[in-house]
């Protein structure tokens, strides 16, 4: 052995499905990590909510505590593992295990997301590290490809599938032809997503691990709070046949990208070429896409999840950790170029793709196209699909780059309002989509109706210029399934308020949020902002979930 044998002493909180796993690899392979790297790697002690989890995870009885506080303040303890997730207790296991001198490793991308930076001062004042390999990817080595692998390269994109969740469900709906929520349900019923999945399929967990990764490439504070979030939950498999058939799969994608000065970062769902590498990453495999200076493309995949490839990458930093002579710090500030800031996201430029349902009849397709034109906005492919539906046929566009801002624009001249309003009060609806009729008085007062136009099945919540209205206000069909006002809403202040509410419902209504530090809800629907982040509101009514997304950002 070229160095001399060194203990290091392992404290592990949380013997879950991930904790079980780093507890069987420390012990299967310590010979190995032993004649390797000269490290007698040992758990001594481990937290677990009961015994029977350490047990299971063959844990010596000796070893197990329920009460954090006996791992972190453990002389003994070298090295702590974080493995509990969620903001609290796990921010006080952090701070405290610095104090003692004690280096943490965790895969808790919500915490480090939110707050790495805070977390890494304070790391370096204590003169210990962070290790987070396993917090984006799973058993990907993407952390410590961006920390030391690639200092050499000014990366200049990373594009990810960084949720296993929902590229499983994507992955089905592209192969069966099926719909979100039946496949949704599946996944749930085999144990794939969870029970709530909102974090998932609101995009929140691949925003997470978004900030983190790109904090680390582009040398400067991310937060998550500046990441632009759409998820799945309104993907339709119709959407995902148009796309096929004009070449493309669709995939949730964590991008970050380098603009000059300027840093984008976004994740939604996005219309890839079927030769891309990342068209071929199917189910539950997560993989990440870069693009540096000097090293060019490149691409790294594996599982996002599971026992033992999240635990492979807990061992990796542990035996990193243990190596280290000098400990290297990641860097969040820019000191080279002070300016870098993020990029406003009606700035980013992009290809567009929409769906809309046109009057079949001369002229109408010209003039989309031409109000397109008008805001700068060219169209690159387009398609007319399927026959007639009450006079009118689907039409999809495919774009060539454009800015957010003049796609907007454009989309708001081609689509026309939900409904209207005379001056009797007479509400006339006009495409299918949700608005507000506010009446004023004289006194000051104002009273407010939510209207909610719902008729076709199949029709889209965007309708272009040159349709007719499919219903009025009178004949309009009655509702046959329980909406939402608003499905997703802004606050922008601390006790900032909104009330949503729920149309169609014919039982009680029960509300949750889905994090009540960011945002909570009363029983009537009333949304009140906490703390920047971001949550979704969800509406119970009997069998039926509504989500609401709700972004605090001030």
């Amino acid at each position: 052995m070229s160095e001399p044998l060194r203990t290091v002493n392992v404290g592990l909180i949380g013997l879950g499905t991930v904790g079980g796993g780093v507890a069987r690899l420390i012990k299967s392979h310590h010979d190995e990590y032993l004649a390797a790297y000269g490290i007698d790697l040992k758990l001594t002690r481990a937290c677990a909510l009961a015994w029977e989890q350490a047990e299971a995870a063959g844990i010596e009885r000796e070893a197990f505590t329920s009460d954090w506080h006996d791992v972190v303040t453990d002389p003994a303890v070298d090295i702590v593992v974080e493995l509990i997730g969620g903001e609290h207790p796990a921010t006080e296991i952090f701070t405290t295990a610095f104090e003692h001198g004690k280096h943490v490793v965790s895969a808790n991308k919500a915490l480090l997301g939110r707050h790495v930076e805070t977390l890494a001062e304070k790391a370096r004042a204590c003169g210990v590290q962070i290790k987070c390999e396993a917090s984006c990817g799973g058993g990907i080595p993407i952390v410590s490809t961006l920390e030391h692998d690639l200092v050499g390269n000014k990366i200049l994109t990373i594009a990810g599938i960084l949720n296993g969740t929902t590229n499983y469900i994507l992955t089905r709906m592209s192969k069966e032809g099926a719909e979100y929520a039946d496949v949704l349900a599946d996944a749930q019923r085999l144990g794939l997503a969870e029970p709530d999945p909102a974090s998932d399929v609101e995009g929140l967990d691949a925003a997470y691990k978004l900030s983190i990764l790109a904090s680390l490439a582009f040398h400067g504070r991310v937060p998550f709070e500046n990441v632009y979030v759409e998820g799945i939950t309104q993907v339709q498999a119709e959407d995902i046949r148009c796309g096929q058939e004009l070449g493309y799969t669709l995939k949730l994608l964590a991008i970050a990208k380098r603009n000059g000065l300027k840093v984008e970062t976004r994740v939604h769902p996005t219309f890839i070429r079927n030769d891309h590498p990342l068209a071929n990453i199917s189910g539950a495999f997560n993989a990440v896409f870069l693009h540096g200076h000097a090293c060019g493309e490149m691409m790294f995949m594996g599982r996002g999840a599971g026992d033992l490839p999240t635990a492979s990458a807990i061992v990796s930093d542990l035996v990193r950790a243990a190596s280290a002579q000098k400990h290297l710090y990641p860097t969040f500030d820019n000191e080279l170029h002070p300016a870098v800031s993020l990029q406003n996201n009606t700035d980013w430029r992009c290809a567009f793709y929409t769906r809309m349902l046109a009057k079949d009849e001369p002229g109408v397709l010209s003039r989309i196209a031409q109000t397109f034109a008008d805001h700068g906005v060219s169209i690159a492919a387009m398609q007319q699909k399927g026959e007639q539906h009450d006079g009118r046929v689907t039409v999809v566009f495919i774009t060539h780059q454009a800015s957010e801002r003049d796609m907007q624009k454009a989309i708001l001249e081609i689509r026309p309002e939900v409904a209207t309003v005379d001056e009797k009060g007479t509400v006339t609806a006009v495409a299918p989509g949700t608005t507000v009729i506010t009446a004023s008085m004289e006194n000051g007062q104002k009273a407010e109706c939510t209207v909610n136009c719902t008729w076709s099945a199949d029709a889209p919540s965007q309708e272009p210029a040159g349709t007719e209205p499919a219903a009025n206000g009178a004949d309009a069909p009655a509702e046959t399934k329980p909406t939402l006002s608003a499905n997703d809403i802004t606050l922008d202040s601390e006790g900032d308020t909104q009330q949503i509410t729920v149309t169609g419902a014919s039982g009680e209504v029960t509300w949750t949020s889905s994090d009540t530090k960011i945002a909570t809800v009363t029983a009537d629907g009333t949304i009140t902002a906490v703390a920047p982040g971001r949550a979704t509101v969800t509406a119970k009514v009997g069998d039926q979930t509504l989500n609401c997304a709700v972004r605090c950002i001030w």
